[in-house]
């Protein structure tokens, strides 16, 4: 029999349906909170540079707004479903109620590969997509923000043209912004320096130093980068990094036992994090096959790149030695391999919990957007420490309290929360 292809948005929903039989939710509440409110699928159609027209395929999904405004990200990428969308807006939905921050879930993407577009094609993709869905998005209905392969500049050009639609200044429109434009200090680094503070949370509940620990990674975008600067500051030592390398369309380990350099290895990095393979082998890595990062005797896994990347059979070959996996990417792992991880002796941070930095320092920017008064660096990454803190904290508590696993008890506190507002708002 062949097997089914993996599918992101079953994922999520057999999620759901697992902490709503936990948490004994009534029939209208699991029917409402597993589905979206609202998406979107639509054609942009752009003149390309040469001349021809070009269709893509653009799509937002809206999970669910009763905490507060849809928040969520936008990527870029040419194998893009909406059943990734619809996952990834639910996943946003729980990941900031986790964090009691007051927004809902969403998501939102175009099919397309940007290495193969000019600046001048992206920038009128991202217009584009901001007309086909102008009057569905704005600061008190649902904010977009960067996510795989966007950036800043993505943001400002959509920024502008919703600005130009609407003909008002509206800074918290979209977050990730640059930062001489409304953007918030701290945000590059948000996303992969709150996985590295839940990290150290997690490595003094184990009793384990930083400065003791090894760790291999997946991933070597933003996320990767900066969770391995902080970790590295912290005392640890990365001793490999999977990517994808654009040029072969072919995923590579790099690995040093000494340790990676990170901006020697940053040097020849192209903007989207894919590694160079050539520059590597000149700075002395290791070139293994795509997966070997989760065959190394390492204390720590941080798969940072894309969903289902961790299946049951990968599981096999994980170390004994790991002790902790930080689910840096959204899903990474599949429900077989969840539960194989579950019966072993690893510390895992589920990913609504390790990558919520990003989302939260997207909504300090948006805060700062309205008073249009913004922080110093060191108050924005100090006011998200406390908050990667307090999530985490409360996790491990309700774990222990109730005998949960950590994913467990991250989506019983988010989904009851969720829940509690939908009933409080009258909706079911």
């Amino acid at each position: 029999m062949s097997q089914k292809p993996f599918n992101s948005f079953d994922m999520a929903q057999s999620q759901f349906d697992r902490i709503a039989d936990l948490l004994g939710l009534d029939g209208p509440t699991r029917d409402f909170l597993r589905w979206p409110m609202r998406e979107y699928q639509f054609l942009i159609p752009i003149r390309m540079d040469d001349g021809r027209a070009g269709i893509f395929r653009g799509f937002r999904v809206l999970h669910n707004d009763a905490r507060g405004p849809g928040k969520g990200g936008l990527r870029f990428h040419p194998q893009e479903t909406i059943d990734t969308i619809r996952a990834l807006a639910m996943w946003m939905t729980w990941k900031c109620a986790l964090m009691d921050i007051p927004l809902g879930g969403s998501n939102g993407g175009v099919v397309c590969d940007p290495h193969n577009l000019s600046l001048r094609e992206q920038e009128r993709l991202c217009r584009g997509w901001v007309r086909q869905l102008s009057r569905d998005l704005g600061p008190q209905i649902d904010v977009p923000a960067p996510e795989i392969m966007t950036n800043a500049q993505h943001m400002l050009w959509m920024l502008d043209e919703f600005e130009a639609i609407r003909e008002q200044k509206l800074p918290g429109f979209i977050t990730g912004k640059p930062v001489v434009l409304g953007g918030s200090l701290g945000r590059l680094e948000a996303a992969g320096f709150g996985l590295a503070f839940t990290l150290r949370e997690a490595l003094k509940e184990l009793g384990m130093r930083p400065e003791d620990t090894t760790a291999g990674v997946q991933g070597f975008g933003n996320l990767g980068q900066h969770a391995i600067r902080l970790y590295q500051q912290m005392g640890g030592r990365v001793i490999c990094v999977a990517c994808w390398d654009q040029k072969d369309g072919t995923s590579y380990t790099y690995k040093k036992d000494s340790g990676i350099d990170f901006n020697s290895l940053l040097s020849v990095t192209d903007r989207f994090g894919g590694i160079e393979k050539k520059g590597a082998q000149d700075l002395g890595y290791d070139v293994l096959p795509g997966n070997a990062w989760l065959e190394q005797d390492v204390d720590i896994l941080i798969p940072a790149a894309l969903e289902n990347q961790i299946t049951i059979d990968h599981v096999k070959k994980i170390r004994p030695r790991v002790k902790i996996i930080a689910e840096g990417a959204n899903g990474p792992m599949t429900a077989e391999a969840d539960k194989a991880i579950a019966s072993r002796d690893i510390f895992l941070i589920p990913d609504i919990l390790a990558n919520a930095g990003g989302v939260t320092c997207s909504y300090f920017e948006q805060v700062q957007s309205h008073m249009n008064y913004y922080w110093e660096k060191d108050e924005v990454l100090g006011k998200l420490d406390v908050k990667m803190n307090s999530a985490f904290h409360a996790v491990l508590e309700l774990a222990k309290e109730k005998s949960l696993s950590m994913r467990d008890a991250a989506f019983s506190i988010a989904i009851a929360r969720v829940a509690q507002a939908c009933k409080d708002r009258g909706w079911v």
